[in-house]
């Protein structure tokens, strides 16, 4: 049996974990990320929580494969340095990898959090078995990440590619990335309130709720984000040819049901697709699948125990 630590990296929490490497959890701790506290703070916590949690499973360092870090970028996982000055502000051209490998001399690795997410979710989730894997996270914005034959797909210079901003609609709102009416601005949680709000509702959980009593007002509302979400996934599906398609995120976790039906529609019209076909899930790790990306990201090369 092989062990790692898995860290998830959020702006406001983080997540660190022992994960085994049959994929299941072990022990693990949730702490605020405190960004503003500085990296170095943050680094002497992490550092904290890791050595109990190695004292809770009376695993030592030397046990241990390595530390796998999901981080939101901008990042480079090729030198472990972090350039998110959206949520991590203060950690710019930071290097988690040199400071973690430094503090424990074992190896650690950095990648995107959500490319740990859809590696979790390949490696122990709704992905397992099929080597092409695309996945979109539906929360406060949309994420996405995809994996061709069980890899991570990079795009130039090793950069994550931001499928949650696929066009949809030019007429549609304007986002941060630039386009107006994109996948993000149209169906994210934040795009659903701010259309909620403008309609008299209090934010994105009433308009659900309020679709589910009938109202017409959030059933408008739910709809262009349904048709949204069935615009983007006919460009993703001919770009990518993924086996199987993996929705997650808040919003999936609690209105999957509501999508689903559209989003096998357009995978039933997609003729260009696969000849075996697509299928169409829902994440299952919800908000381990990060953690546990991030340790098999230390366990790749060795095989999971019967």
């Amino acid at each position: 049996m092989s062990h790692a630590i898995g860290m998830d990296i959020g702006g406001t929490k983080t997540l660190l974990g022992i994960i085994r490497d049959d994929g299941r959890i072990e022990a693990q701790v949730k702490m605020p990320t405190a960004p503003q506290d500085g990296f170095d703070a943050a680094v002497r916590r992490f550092s904290g929580a890791i050595r109990g949690l190695l004292g809770q499973s009376n695993l030592r360092v030397a046990d241990l494969a390595g530390i796998g870090i999901g981080c939101p970028g901008p990042l480079n996982p090729f030198t472990g340095v972090i350039n998110n000055d959206y949520t991590l502000p203060s950690w710019g051209g930071s290097n988690i990898v040199k400071a973690l490998s430094g503090e424990f001399g074992i190896p650690v690795s950095l990648e995107n959090d959500a490319d740990a997410a859809l590696l979790g979710e390949g490696y122990a989730g709704a992905g397992r078995g099929a080597g092409n894997l695309v996945m979109l996270t539906f929360g406060t914005g949309v994420g996405g990440a995809v994996l061709n034959n069980g890899v991570i797909y990079r795009g130039a210079a090793g950069e994550h590619p931001e499928i949650g901003h696929v066009p949809i609609d030019p007429g549609g709102p304007t986002c941060y990335c630039g386009l107006n009416g994109c996948l993000e601005s149209l169906a994210s949680g934040s795009a659903i309130a701010e259309a909620g709000k403008r309609a008299g509702f209090a934010d994105s959980q009433e308009v659900f709720a309020r679709v589910l009593a009938g109202d017409g007002r959030a059933m408008r509302i739910l709809a262009r984000a349904v048709r949204a979400c069935a615009t983007g996934l006919w460009t993703i599906i001919h770009t990518f040819l993924p086996d199987r398609l993996i929705l997650g995120g808040g919003i999936m976790q609690e209105h999957y049901e509501l999508f689903e039906p559209a989003m096998l529609d357009v995978i039933k019209r997609a003729k260009l697709g696969p000849s075996t076909g697509m299928q169409l899930c829902k994440a299952t790790l919800q908000n381990d699948a990060g953690l546990v990306g991030a340790g098999f990201l230390m366990m790749q090369s060795k095989p999971a125990s019967k």
